[in-house]
C-alpha cells in the first residue's frame, strides 16, 4: 500500500474519540422527554453538526499500526460490546415512555421515533458490522441482536456470503448499478435482501451435506431473536408499541441501505470470463478520510481496506493514498443526502464514475455490460 504524504509515523491510538457516539443518547432521552424542538436534535447532529465539524477539522490521514493486538484496543472493542444493552434500553425504554407516560403527538411521537431510527442505523447498525465480522462467537451475537432490534437479521449474511465475495458482480445486490437512483435501489435490496442471503445459506449447508431447513441455518436464528423483539414491543406497548418499533426499524434499514449505496456506486469488478472476475481491489470501495464523521462511523469510511481486510478492527483501518482509491468528496453524512435526489446525486457522481473507469480500466471500450451489471459476453462472441 502507497503510504500518505505525512503519515509516515504510525498514528496513535486514542479510544476516546470514538466514544462520541454515546452523546447520541442523552439527545434520544431529551427527545423522548422533552419533544418539542428536541426531536431535532438528533438529526441536526448526525446530519448537520457532523459534516460542519468535518468541514473545519478536516481530513485525517494518519494510519495506526495494522499488526496492533487485540489487548492493546480493549477500549475500542468494549465501545461496541456495550452498545447492545445501551440500544436496547434505548428502544424499549422510549417505547415504554411513549405508550404509558407521554402526551406527544403523533407527529412528535413519530419524530422521536425516526430520531431512534437514526440512531439504531447510524450507530447501531455500524456496531452490528463491526461486531459480526470478527471471528468471537459473543461479538457475533452482539452484532445479530443489534440487528434483530431493526428487523434486519439476514442482513449478516447477505453482507459476509453475499456482498464481501461479489461486490461489484450481478452477484451482489447491494452494490449500486450505474445510473440506479436510490429510491429503485433501496426497492430492489429490499425485495432481493433475504431471497439472496437464504440461497447463500442453502449452498453454505449443502457443502456440508445438509438441507436448508437443518437448526443450523442461522436464517433461524436471525427470525426468532426479531420475533422475541417484536413480542417484546407488543408487551410493553400493545400494537402502537410494535408500530412504533417497526418505525423504527424502517428508518434504521433506509439509513443502512443509503450508506450501502454510496460505497460502491458504480464501481465494478473487471470480468475475466467464464463468469469470473478480478479479486476485490482497494479502488472497488468510495473513500473517505474526513475526522469527524470517521469517529462516528467508527472508520466505515476506510471502506477500501475494509474490503481489503474484512477482519480488521476498525481503529486499525488504514487510509489509500488518493491515487490508489476513488475518494468522496465529504464524508458520508452529506453523501447519503445526495443520494437522495437522484437527478442531483446523477449529476455529481457519474462523470466521478466514467473517470474511475478511464483511470483503472482503460483497456475495457464497452461497458454496457457493466452498467447493467450483466457478465460481458466472452471474447469472440456474436
Amino acid at each position: 500500500m502507497t503510504s500518505i504524504p505525512g503519515a509516515a509515523q504510525p498514528a496513535r491510538l486514542r479510544a476516546w474519540p470514538y466514544w462520541m457516539t454515546l452523546t447520541f443518547v442523552p439527545l434520544v432521552a431529551l427527545a423522548v422527554t422533552q419533544g418539542g424542538w428536541a426531536i431535532l436534535l438528533v438529526p441536526f447532529y448526525g446530519w448537520v453538526l457532523m459534516p460542519l465539524l468535518d468541514m473545519v477539522l478536516g481530513r485525517n490521514l494518519r494510519n495506526p499500526d495494522p499488526d496492533t493486538p487485540d489487548d492493546a484496543l480493549f477500549w475500542f472493542r468494549l465501545l461496541t460490546w456495550i452498545w447492545f444493552p445501551v440500544q436496547f434500553v434505548l428502544v424499549y425504554g422510549s417505547l415504554w415512555y411513549l405508550t404509558h407516560v407521554a402526551v406527544h403527538s403523533t407527529l412528535e411521537t413519530l419524530g422521536i421515533m425516526f430520531g431512534i431510527g437514526v440512531t439504531t442505523g447510524v450507530v447501531g447498525i455500524v456496531y452490528a458490522h463491526e461486531l459480526f465480522h470478527k471471528a468471537n462467537r459473543v461479538e457475533r451475537t452482539l452484532g445479530d441482536l443489534l440487528m434483530a432490534l431493526v428487523m434486519y437479521g439476514h442482513f449478516r449474511t447477505e453482507h459476509l456470503l453475499v456482498h464481501h465475495p461479489y461486490v461489484g458482480t450481478p452477484r451482489d445486490t447491494v452494490t449500486a448499478r450505474y445510473n440506479e437512483g436510490f429510491h429503485r435501489y433501496f426497492f430492489r435490496v429490499l425485495r432481493d435482501g433475504f431471497a439472496s442471503a437464504w440461497r447463500a445459506e442453502r449452498a453454505m449447508l449443502a457443502r456440508k451435506g445438509l438441507g436448508p431447513w437443518h437448526r443450523s441455518n442461522p436464517i433461524w436464528k436471525y427470525l426468532a431473536l426479531q420475533a422475541f423483539f417484536l413480542a417484546l414491543a407488543y408487551t410493553i406497548g400493545g400494537m402502537v408499541g410494535v408500530g412504533l418499533f417497526l418505525f423504527q426499524a424502517i428508518v434504521a434499514i433506509w439509513q443502512l441501505e443509503l450508506t450501502n449505496y454510496v460505497e460502491h456506486y458504480g464501481l465494478t469488478r473487471k470480468h475475466l470470463g467464464d463468469g469470473k472476475y478480478e479479486p476485490v481491489r482497494p479502488h472497488h470501495s468510495w473513500d473517505s478520510a474526513h475526522t469527524v464523521s470517521g469517529l462516528l462511523l467508527i472508520n466505515l469510511q476506510r471502506h477500501a481496506d475494509h474490503h481489503v481486510h474484512p477482519m480488521r478492527r476498525y481503529p486499525l483501518l488504514q487510509v489509500y493514498d488518493e491515487s490508489q482509491v476513488p475518494m468522496l468528496p465529504t464524508g458520508y453524512p452529506p453523501m447519503t443526502a445526495l443520494a437522495m435526489v437522484p437527478p442531483l446525486w446523477r449529476r455529481v457522481f457519474n462523470p466521478k464514475v466514467r473517470a474511475w473507469r478511464k483511470r483503472f480500466y482503460p483497456e475495457i471500450t464497452d461497458w454496457g455490460p457493466y452498467k447493467r451489471m450483466t457478465p460481458p459476453a466472452p471474447r469472440g462472441a456474436g
